[in-house]
């Protein structure tokens, strides 16, 4: 069974809503009431918040409830509901700076940010509480409803949650989208070197946060790097008082909070208002070849790869072609893949994966010999993919016209996607292969290179590390 990729451009534009932070906040003009600055004396025992960690590791088929215990936590608020982004959730961390955990805390109360402002240290009594994570989505904290987490009843949470009289600086985990790390869910991150896809903006329009035709709960949009093919959701509520503003158009940097999707396949961020954002920078966007798909092969045939002549579970080694590892340890290799209906002979491909590695960053390139566009008035290129639990791992087909051939010029060189061809999405069938489609390469604007680049890491919990296969590669020309 598969996951969805989080980094396929395509499954992005079908993504679905997600619950965990939508908001029904229609009025939040609150004045804040005054509380008695006096810090409340708590009898019991201070535990981290960071043991609730261990034990959502320890249950993982259902929600753990604390029972009989004077045990309580204690914590510091990075969410704020002012601006409707948040409902009825406060998001809390370990520490207000270099945190270790942070978790959403489920309430039945409206709003928050009167009381639980951002950077308040709270304490939170244990008794009678429920923490669970379903489905490997961000942790919560609440009371137990079956097997999810619900919130706890408006008339208890101030007897649950007590306010300290100190405001903490909160200082972000600075990131690019490269490092993040399931491990931080749930805490404050500035992402960094980041813009919105350029398919938001036109000549004659800018989409919005949250207010498109199409937004239902959340208005989802991409949120990419500038120095790596690294994207995230940037999820807005529908409810939220900014979603009519429109998106900044240039790069730069956000504060916000990092989360996973309902499923906890990938990673979602939130913002508390459109003041933490800052990107006023110039555009970063990457260089893109496309000429369309042709419904017929050019006449001669110029690269026929399928593999078969490679020895299995060895590098992939092939005359006139680049095997580099760039970042880690894995290589292309060969490898004897399984049959099935799209392709019944048991057959070897070219395989890739980061998985049992060590790898903090895995970033792996397969590069064919220079195809001479220039030269030709028709070039057709074809191929098929597969995947296995790729997860947040991601392959991109790349073009280059000024790479100088050597292993060391492939990172510096100038590389465009080649936006036509289809690579397969991570819910796709692991037995299936999936045709690129017949990619128009006529138009490129000179002789280059392909290149097939797989991104990963092996990361604790697994996310990363997942396996694509290439195979059956034919570019042809005339």
């Amino acid at each position: 069974m598969k996951t969805f990729n989080p980094y396929s451009v395509f499954f992005f534009l079908g993504l679905g809503v997600l619950f965990s932070f939508c908001s029904c906040v229609e009025d939040d003009e609150f004045s804040a009431p005054q509380f008695e600055q006096s810090p409340p004396q708590i009898e019991g025992n201070k535990v981290s918040l960071s043991v609730l960690k261990g034990i959502l590791a320890q249950n993982a088929n259902g929600p753990y409830t604390f029972e009989d215990t004077q045990d309580y936590v204690e914590a510091y608020v990075i969410s704020n509901d002012e601006s409707g982004n948040f409902f009825r959730e406060l998001i809390v961390q370990d520490k207000p700076e270099n945190p270790t955990f942070g978790i959403a805390v489920q309430v039945d109360k409206n709003p928050l940010f009167t009381k639980y402002d951002f950077g308040r240290k709270v304490y939170i009594r244990l008794e009678g509480l429920s923490v669970g994570q379903r489905e490997g989505s961000e942790p919560r904290l609440g009371i137990a409803d079956g097997i999810d987490i619900g919130r706890i009843p408006e008339a208890l949470v101030e007897e649950a949650i007590l306010r300290d009289t100190l405001v903490a600086d909160i200082i972000p985990l600075q990131r690019q989208l490269s490092e993040l790390s399931f491990s931080e869910v749930n805490t404050y991150v500035e992402l960094t070197e980041v813009q919105f896809s350029k398919v938001y903006f036109s000549e004659n329009s800018t989409a919005t946060y949250a207010s498109e035709t199409t937004d239902s709960f959340d208005g989802e949009r991409v949120l990419e790097s500038c120095t790596s093919a690294y994207k995230v959701i940037f999820s807005t509520s529908t409810f939220a008082d900014f979603k009519t503003l429109s998106l900044p158009s240039g790069s730069g940097s956000m504060q916000g909070i990092l989360t996973r999707d309902f499923r906890g396949d990938f990673f979602t961020f939130y913002i508390n208002s459109p003041e933490a954002v800052d990107m006023t920078g110039e555009r970063c966007d990457p260089l893109v070849f496309s000429c369309g798909l042709v419904t017929s092969t050019a006449a001669n045939a110029f690269i026929i790869i399928d593999f078969e002549d490679q020895r299995r579970n060895r590098p992939i080694a092939i005359s006139g072609w680049t095997n580099y590892i760039e970042a880690g340890t894995e290589t292309w290799e060969a490898y004897a893949s399984r049959s099935d209906s799209s392709n019944p002979s048991l057959g070897i491909s070219a395989r890739v994966r980061s998985a049992n590695s060590g790898d903090a960053n895995t970033i792996s390139w397969l590069i064919t010999p220079e195809i001479p566009v220039e030269t030709n008035s028709k070039i057709t290129l074809e191929f098929k993919t597969s995947n296995s639990f790729a997860d947040a791992s991601f392959m991109e087909v790349l073009y280059s016209v000024n790479w100088d051939g050597t292993e060391e010029g492939v990172s510096t060189a100038e590389w465009g996607v080649v936006a036509d061809a289809t690579i397969v999405s991570d819910d796709q069938f692991f037995g299936d292969w999936v045709s690129s489609g017949l990619v128009d390469m006529s138009c490129f604007e000179g002789s280059g290179y392909i290149a097939f680049r797989y991104t990963g890491k092996d990361t604790e919990d697994g996310e990363f590390n997942g396996v694509y296969e290439l195979d059956d590669i034919a570019i042809h020309v005339e």
